[in-house]
């Protein structure tokens, strides 16, 4: 190794804030067997979209026992299965307690449940703070316009706001937005809407032969929606966790 330090580099490493897309698994009640079982049966459907996928355990629907409750044998099963389980989100203290033992990152849960959960441990929530000072609402994010055919393994993605395609998404291909994603063309390939979690974002195209849709983590393969509207001009979006296929000139 060179004793010559890197010219022009003042720090060793910059911290900033990423958004990144991940997939959460809603945990009702834990068995060791049934979870890797039922955990093979979903990648078989879809096993590409799974390989190393980071993985949230979500805790916010939990109706086990937390003596049941391992996180060991969770990261083993989804490591087996080229899965990797980084946190889990929501849970009681004591569930919370056996996530951070298995050294998993803990995040806040959204429902009010999680949110009573979290403050019973007064050692994990600091004295009443004061509420914070109103804000301007946000600025509406820009639709990022895509004019090109999305080619097989190409990846377009809109962080922020709503994907445009104007032409043909190919097989192979995937299409990712934070908000909307309007195909004006042919959907071949996968499209992945609301990846930040907003159920509200709905998938449109013009021809529906997706490989895979998903809207906020829930999603649906070919096999699936051969039966409803495909080949038609159709939307997609997310009605009581299900996804919903509707044809547009009846949406």
């Amino acid at each position: 190794m060179s004793d010559i330090a890197t010219p022009g580099i003042q720090q060793v490493f910059q911290l900033k804030s990423a958004s990144v897309s991940m997939t959460a698994l809603e945990l009702y009640y834990f068995d060791n067997d049934e979870f890797e079982e039922a955990l093979r049966d979903k990648i078989s459907q879809a096993p590409g979209f799974f390989r190393d996928t980071p993985l949230i355990i979500s805790l916010e629907k939990y109706e086990g026992l937390d003596s049941e409750l391992d996180f060991f044998k969770i990261i083993g099963a989804c490591r087996r299965n080229n899965i990797h389980v980084i946190g889990v989100r929501g849970g009681n203290s004591d569930q919370r307690r056996l996530a951070r033992g298995a050294s998993l990152a803990l995040m806040p849960g959204s429902g009010q449940r999680d949110r009573a959960h979290e403050t019973e441990n007064p050692g994990e929530k600091a004295e009443s703070a004061p509420a914070p000072a109103p804000r301007a609402a946000p600025e509406a994010s820009p639709a990022r316009i895509i004019s090109q055919p999305v080619r097989s393994g190409q990846q377009v993605h809109a962080p922020e706001g709503d994907l445009i395609i104007l032409a043909p998404v190919q097989a192979g291909a995937e299409v990712l937005a934070a908000g909307n994603i309007h195909v004006y063309g042919p959907l071949r390939g996968r499209a992945l809407a609301g990846i930040h979690g907003a159920e509200s974002a709905r998938i449109f195209c013009q021809s529906l032969e997706a490989e895979l849709v998903s809207i906020a983590g829930h999603y649906k393969i070919s096999e699936d929606l051969q039966d409803n509207g495909w080949k038609n001009a159709v939307q997609i979006q997310l009605r009581d966790d299900l996804l919903v296929v509707a044809p547009l000139d009846k949406a």
